[in-house]
């Protein structure tokens, strides 16, 4: 078996398509299909399948393309043996995020690296996804932060490293007026009869509110709004009495908070893990684990800067 055909294999199983792997390793889609039969001629059973236009990965060559990640992954730890790879610590890492992680954490990051000239090259980009979708980012992308439900399946271990990064609460974001705005802790039944913007069905916060509306017993949540991006949310609750969910590390900006506040559920813990997902050999570069790092750091000190703002607004 030739290394690179292990990889031809293996970006068709994260890219769904002939198309789509021959655009990613600069090859024509002819030259894809013939180290796809290479390899093939190697394999006494069959790799993949035709699934009406779209060529799909069998059983035996899922599991083909899982060892063909570990051996990838040995590869690249083989590279880093070489010193000058070792020490290949400005290294352009690209890293993508989801939106209100990156609005949160992309400044302080950028500047990190441009405060540190021996450091790594980061190239920064949003990607607004389902929480399904995230692990496939990382066959375009070195760091992916990525975000899900607490109670919700973990990432596909055979496909992608997790480092987690936090546990983030998500609260009742209300209008600093609102009546309920007054209490420390907000209970399911305080809601009874409220309007709502909520995410978009499939996305990680939308889970969430759905748990809570099956928590609340017979107290059905009317979502009037279907709303991403919590720059948005916090502008449609600081212009109304309408009520929603912020997570409350990374969801609402300072340019709000004078207007929103957040409130605890009581009765009901909601919450989301956000983790960095890697292709197991972007993980071993010098460049790559610095910027994770940096990451972590940076979050860190953003959780401590969002619990202290929320402790001054019980007091206000």
């Amino acid at each position: 078996m030739e290394v690179h055909h292990l990889r031809t294999l293996r970006e068709l199983r994260d890219r769904g398509s002939v198309t789509a792997v021959s655009q990613a390793l600069h090859l024509s889609p002819s030259a894809v299909s013939q180290q796809l039969a290479a390899l093939q001629r190697s394999v006494p059973i069959p790799l993949t399948e035709q699934r009406g236009r779209v060529l799909v990965l069998t059983p035996a060559g899922e599991r083909l393309a899982d060892a063909g990640g570990e051996v990838l992954e040995a590869l690249a730890r083989a590279e880093n043996s070489v010193s000058e790879y070792l020490k290949g610590s400005r290294q352009t890492v690209s890293v993508t995020a989801f939106h209100s992680a990156g609005l949160a954490w992309f400044p302080a990051l950028i500047a990190s690296g441009l405060n540190d000239p021996e450091g790594p090259m980061v190239r920064c980009r949003d990607e607004d996804v389902s929480i399904s979708e995230f692990a496939s980012l990382v066959s375009d992308h070195d760091v992916v932060i990525a975000h899900r439900p607490l109670a919700s399946e973990s990432w596909p271990g055979n496909r992608v490293h997790v480092t987690p990064v936090l546990q983030e609460p998500i609260d009742v974001a209300l209008h600093r007026e609102h009546p309920l705005a007054q209490q420390d802790t907000v209970c399911l039944a305080d809601l009874a009869g409220e309007t709502w913007v909520a995410a978009h069905e499939g996305f990680a916060l939308e889970p969430l509110l759905v748990q809570a509306m099956f928590a609340s017993a017979g107290n059905p949540i009317q979502i009037a709004h279907r709303v991403n991006e919590f720059n948005l949310v916090a502008a449609i609750i600081a212009e109304t009495r309408i009520v929603g969910l912020l997570p409350r590390y990374t969801g609402l900006m300072p340019n709000f908070r004078e207007q929103v506040v957040l409130r605890p559920l009581a009765d009901l813990s909601l919450g989301r893990q956000i983790d960095i997902l890697t292709r197991p050999e972007a993980r071993t570069r010098v460049s790559t684990r610095t910027v994770i790092d940096r990451v972590i750091k940076v979050a860190e000190q953003t959780r401590l800067s969002a619990e202290g703002e929320m402790q001054r607004s019980f007091k206000s």
